[in-house]
This record gives C-alpha cells, structure tokens and sequence, in this order.
C-alpha cells in the first residue's frame, strides 16, 4: 500500500503559519500592552507623589505663586494621566482583537489536524486490513500447497 499523505497538508502548514505569526503579534501586543501599564503607573505614582508634597508645603505655609505651579503641575499630571490611559485603553482593545483572531486561527489548525488524524487512523485501519488479507492469502496458499504435497 502507498505511503499515507493528507492531501489538506500544505493548507494545514499554510493555516499553522499564520497561527504562529499571529501569536508573535498578539505577544508583541501584550508587551506593549505591560509597558504601557508601567507607565501609566509610573504617571500615577509621580501625581500621588506632587500632591502629597503640595499638601504638606500648603499645612507649611507657601506661595500663591508657589500654590499655582503646583495646581498646574497637578492638571498637566491629571491630563498625562487621562491620555496614557486611552493609550493603555487602545492597547487592551488591539490585544482583545488579536487575541480573537489567535481563537479563531487555533480553531482552523485544530478542525484539520483532527481531520488528518482521523484520515491517518483511516488509513492505518486499511494498512492492517490488507495486511491481513495478505497474511490470510499466504496461510491459505500453504495449506493448499501442504495438502497437494
């Protein structure tokens, strides 16, 4: 009997590629994804940190002047904030995406390695059978040869 071949093997391996490069992006994604939740951290913690000091200098006594560069500090620190969090939001939503398609890939590569695999028992099932029959036609033959002798 012939070597088995699937004849859906070069769409597999085709489907498999693309699987593979999808969860390199949806990786790439998820790093930038952590990055940007550093950052944003980063922001937070440098607000956290201004505003406690502008609230000890104030219990202190300090400048209106001094009062004005902190409060606008504070705003341009609250504005940061807000946009490395749509940064952060657009990220989550990109990888969310990915994400989907990387399912969606797996899904594919999984419906044809399940058809190969069934096509493969298949095939091995016919392999034995003809085996048999060959090993049946041998054994017949010899008795036949055997009782003729």
């Amino acid at each position: 009997m012939k070597k088995f071949k699937f004849s859906l093997d070069t769409v597999l391996v085709y489907k498999s590629q693309v699987l593979d490069a999808l969860r390199g992006e949806h990786a790439v994604i998820l790093a930038q994804v952590r990055a940007q939740e550093d950052v944003l951290e980063q922001v937070q913690r440098c607000y956290h940190d201004c505003n406690e000091e502008y609230r000890i200098r104030k219990a202190e006594g300090l400048t209106i002047m001094d009062a004005t560069f902190y409060q606008s500090g504070l705003r341009a620190l609250e504005m940061e904030i807000q946009k490395e969090t749509r940064k952060l939001e657009e990220l989550r939503r990109q990888e969310e995406k990915k994400r989907e398609q990387v399912v969606e890939a797996k899904k594919d590569t999984s419906s044809l390695e399940k058809l190969k695999d069934k096509k493969l028992d298949q095939y091995q099932k016919a392999l034995q059978k003809s085996e048999e029959m060959l090993i049946d036609e041998f054994v017949s033959a010899a008795r036949i040869n055997s009782a003729t002798a």
